[in-house]
């Protein structure tokens, strides 16, 4: 035999909690009956009647503790019985959703994400346990879902200028073509397009993972979003969408890593340049919500957004129109590195659009410095 102690299963440990009770239970009472019982009962025969040391009160005496053993006996055996009983019951009603939950984790620790354990309707406990186990398969198979997805659109796009690389390196060493401007000109192209896909992933793990460090400081709203603006201005002139800088009321001064939100905010306007057609807007504008809040928002009137895919417009590398996206060279992480900035921000990143082709606005929400209209006012002088 193996020198192991086995693992006790629920209904032993149970029982023998169960048996430990009982047993203290009756030892008590055994102490009590033999310690404390006698001597009273006596006393009360002598007031009764009887002579000391006589053969009845001897009789008596001895019959008082024949039947406090027999009492004690029967109460034992029937507590052991009861305990069995109980703890039989017991264990049934929680040995089934603990299967119902061990091999739910089974299949889980098999790769089966789809997996999910029913209504157990074992107590509030266990349906928590159980609740949170499906949400944490419902979020492990989106998180494999992504990560399928991920590598499979990572090969598409790095398999392009791959082969690219790959056919003129080869024209290039059987003298086909030589190098000359164009030559050079698509091939820094293509090492371009990957340096910026692994950049992108780089800065995305980063950002989620909270490794970004944000150089913080006041800046004046409205000179972010005009430096912002006129960065894209040629871009949205070169398609033919109209590019509106909506600045009403003054907006004041957020504090924030100029270079990072700027970042977000670019992100935000190519992303809306690529889903507007030719004759289509974008308005930038910013929108104080309360004293503590402040908005910035990227509206077009472009492709816009299924209700459905809402919730995965900042998931890495989704794409509603898949084809679309790849032939415009959007990478698919742009946004979610948005998000993840924005978080890091203190602030909040989120997509609302009527439906197709109707637009679609991205609001980025921040707080604002306690100490803003300081800075506000150091910003005028």
């Amino acid at each position: 035999m193996s020198g192991q102690r086995r693992s006790r299963g629920l209904a032993s440990r149970f029982f023998l909690a169960q048996a430990i009770v009982v047993a203290a239970s009756i030892l008590a009472a055994v102490v009590v009956a033999s310690l404390a019982g006698p001597p009273i009962f006596h006393a009360h025969l002598i007031m009764a009647g009887h002579a000391e040391n006589s053969p009845e009160l001897f009789h008596v005496e001895r019959a008082y503790r024949d039947t406090n053993l027999i009492i004690l006996g029967v109460a034992l055996g029937t507590a052991a019985v009861c305990a069995a009983a109980v703890t039989w019951f017991f264990t049934r009603r929680l040995q089934r959703p603990l299967i119902a939950l061990t091999r739910a984790a089974q299949g889980m620790a098999r790769g089966r994400y789809d997996t999910r354990v029913p209504a157990l309707r074992a107590g509030a406990e266990v349906d928590a346990v159980a609740a949170s186990f499906n949400t944490m398969a419902t979020r492990l198979q989106r998180t494999e879902d992504t990560r399928r997805r991920m590598l499979s659109d990572l090969a598409h796009e790095m398999r392009t200028p791959i082969s690219v690389l790959s056919v003129y390196c080869e024209a290039l060493q059987d003298g086909v073509t030589h190098w000359d401007e164009v030559t050079g000109a698509l091939m820094t192209d293509q090492l371009a397009r990957l340096t910026r896909l692994v950049e992108d992933i780089h800065d995305v793990s980063r950002a989620e993972e909270g490794r970004i460090e944000l150089d913080r400081a006041p800046q004046p709203v409205e000179d972010l979003l005009h430096t912002t603006v006129e960065a894209h201005r040629k871009a949205y002139a070169a398609k033919g969408v109209n590019l509106v800088l909506d600045v009403g009321e003054p907006a004041g001064v957020v504090e924030i890593d100029r270079q990072r939100m700027g970042q977000v905010l670019g992100n935000l306007l190519t992303n809306a340049l690529r889903h507007t057609p030719p004759g289509g807007t974008v308005t930038v504008r910013a929108t104080a919500r309360g004293p503590q809040r402040l908005d910035l928002v990227v509206a077009d009137t472009g492709d816009g957004i299924p209700a459905e895919h809402l919730s995965q417009v900042f998931e890495r590398f989704w794409r509603g129109d898949t084809a679309r996206d790849r032939d415009h060279g959007g990478s698919g992480i742009g946004l979610t590195i948005s998000r993840a900035l924005v978080e890091a921000h203190g602030g909040t990143l989120s997509a609302t659009s009527p439906g197709p082709g109707a637009g679609s606005v991205f609001t980025v929400e921040l707080p604002r410095p306690t100490r803003h209209r300081t800075c506000e006012a150091r910003a005028a002088v």
